[in-house]
């Protein structure tokens, strides 16, 4: 985290409570929030990777928190008595044999926990991490269309956060991010994987990568949050966070090989796509832009080459 760079400009004079900020979004967006002059308290779970570059950033307090305990949550909640609430704790379902209880129990169940911890207190706004993949098809009758369990508990969530809202005025925002990238992102995921097979020289055995995602970079998501926190008037609503525009994930591979001058090869269609895979992912840009004044600025060329930057320093 130490060479990723923070703002120095005090834009963001606010308490702000940030679960799950040990995650890959959550870590940039507490050094951006540190930047931005917020006392932030930041949540990690007891079992997680300790923070250990965070415990040195100034306005930062690291708070243990089991998402699942209910007292937990509220004993965060009262000693950092926030402004704002950023809530990105979650259990992904990128394996496909996680326990779908387990992911309940932290998806809904720990969105369920904090919305009950805040009920009662003055708060500016909750902003709530969604995903894209709550869409799927897009073209379904209820507009949500969730294909996997990960992405069902993340729907399960947008809902009780709406239902507070409309019930207790709950000022509570959801943000989904596309398909988000950038330095410091877990090593299993697409862009990673691929800069790390091309900068060691191996082969990358993937799918055909016809998918057309929206890819954004993770700085530009994080702009995302700050502007859900502060947009007037954006209280119930969900908001994407994309650029608007797809690439097919294997033309997104072959610029990462012509930017490294890669000696491995892409091995299209060596895996199959997994069941019930989505074809195409494009954020509401211009939506959120009208609501909100945000849009990503960071182009995938250049985004790309600051994370093969980044990447080079660590392979």
């Amino acid at each position: 985290m130490g060479d990723w760079g923070i703002g120095v400009s005090e834009e963001f004079p606010f308490r702000v409570l940030v679960t799950g900020a040990t995650g890959f979004i959550g870590r940039h967006l507490v050094r951006r929030l540190v930047g931005a002059g917020a006392q932030v308290w930041a949540g990690e779970h007891s079992g997680g990777t300790p923070a250990k570059e965070g415990e040195t950033l100034p306005r930062v307090t690291w708070v243990t928190m089991d998402v699942r305990n209910p007292a937990s949550v509220a004993w965060a909640v009262d000693r950092s008595d926030p402004d704002v609430v950023f809530h990105l704790a979650a259990i992904s379902a990128a394996d496909p044999g996680v326990d779908p209880m387990l992911v309940v129990a932290v998806n809904v169940g720990g969105t369920v926990h904090l919305l009950e911890a805040l009920r009662s207190r003055e708060v500016r706004r909750v902003v709530l991490a969604g995903t894209c993949y709550e869409y799927g098809a897009r073209d379904t009758v209820e507009g949500l269309d969730p294909y996997n369990v990960y992405a069902a508990s993340k729907v399960a969530a947008w809902a009780f956060a709406r239902a507070y809202w409309r019930s207790l005025g709950l000022p509570a925002t959801i943000v989904r991010p596309f398909q988000v990238y950038g330095p410091g992102q877990p090593s299993q995921a697409l862009i990673p994987a691929a800069i790390r097979a091309a900068l060691t020289g191996e082969d990358f055995p993937m799918t055909r990568g016809e998918q057309q995602r929206d890819f954004v970079f993770v700085e530009d998501v994080v702009e995302g949050f700050l502007a859900a926190a502060t947009a007037p008037g954006v209280e119930g609503e969900s908001l994407d966070l994309g650029t608007g525009r797809t690439y097919a994930v294997r033309e997104v591979v072959e610029r990462i090989w012509a930017m490294t001058g890669a000696a491995g090869q892409i091995r299209a269609g060596a895996l199959p796509y997994r069941p019930g895979e989505v074809m195409r992912l494009a954020a509401d840009a211009d939506r959120t832009a009208r609501l909100t004044g945000w849009r990503a600025e960071i182009g995938l060329e250049e985004g790309l080459g600051q994370t093969v930057e980044w990447m080079r320093k660590k392979v």
